[in-house]
């Protein structure tokens, strides 16, 4: 414990494989442990830890864990280049790119395969912007429903192109939801939708937060948090 101090008092990054990923944390009023784990793009490590924890030992912690935090890291998925007959993901099910330099620019979604056309230069970045603007279609009609569901006074809604979360509500009852949801399942998206449609009535995860939660999401929401837990990371294997 005493080398694991000493490590952590002068440095809050630790070596994963390689590579010295630094260790972020966050005071949480309501923590009751400290909690530890890998950022979905592995920038970073996160720490979770009550007001009363001491710093110094949060970091010795994951130290600690360097083993079991190296194993995550190596799970992460390489960064995989957008080519034609790459393999994509929409709403949860695998899509071949297509590509056609005679076919129209813009991407068309056929079956299980995305079609796209134009010059082979900027194809990346046509489909991004496709999926982007297909994200926003379903966060807005996402967003609306649940609103719905519970009397709530509808909210704006906003891409969030976050690499550490999946989505957010601001003080000024704002929602963002990252993008790269609109890869998920249909099940997946909606959940992180419903949650930050609740953080409009209560901004914290109170109980109350939770019975509301559990009120308006028209499904399991354990089922998504294992999801997103399990296969999170592999939204982010395109589009860097």
């Amino acid at each position: 414990m005493i080398d694991w101090l000493k490590r952590a008092q002068i440095d809050p990054e630790i070596e994963l494989n390689g590579e010295c990923i630094p260790i972020v944390l966050k005071r949480h009023r309501t923590a009751k442990r400290l909690t530890l784990r890998l950022a979905p793009d592995a920038s970073e490590v996160r720490i979770t830890l009550p007001r009363w924890a001491n710093a110094k030992e949060a970091l010795a912690f994951a130290h600690a864990r360097s083993d079991w935090l190296s194993a995550q890291y190596a799970k992460i998925p390489k960064r995989e280049a957008v080519l034609p007959g790459s393999a994509l993901m929409i709403d949860g099910e695998p899509v071949t790119l297509a590509w056609d330099a005679d076919k129209p620019r813009t991407p068309a979604l056929n079956d299980a395969q995305l079609q796209v056309g134009g010059p082979q230069e900027g194809l990346e970045g046509r489909v991004k912007r496709w999926l982007e603007k297909r994200a926003l279609a379903l966060f807005e009609q996402d967003t609306e429903y649940y609103c719905c569901r519970g009397s709530i006074t509808p909210a704006p809604v906003g891409l969030s192109r976050a690499q550490k979360r999946w989505g957010s509500c601001s003080e000024q009852k704002r929602i963002r939801i990252n993008w790269r949801l609109v890869q998920a399942p249909q099940f997946v998206r909606r959940s992180v939708v419903a949650h930050e449609v609740t953080h409009l009535v209560h901004f914290d995860h109170s109980p109350a937060f939770y019975a509301l939660l559990d009120n308006i999401y028209d499904g399991d929401i354990k089922d998504a948090d294992l999801w997103l837990k399990q296969n999170g990371r592999s939204l982010y294997s395109a589009f860097g």
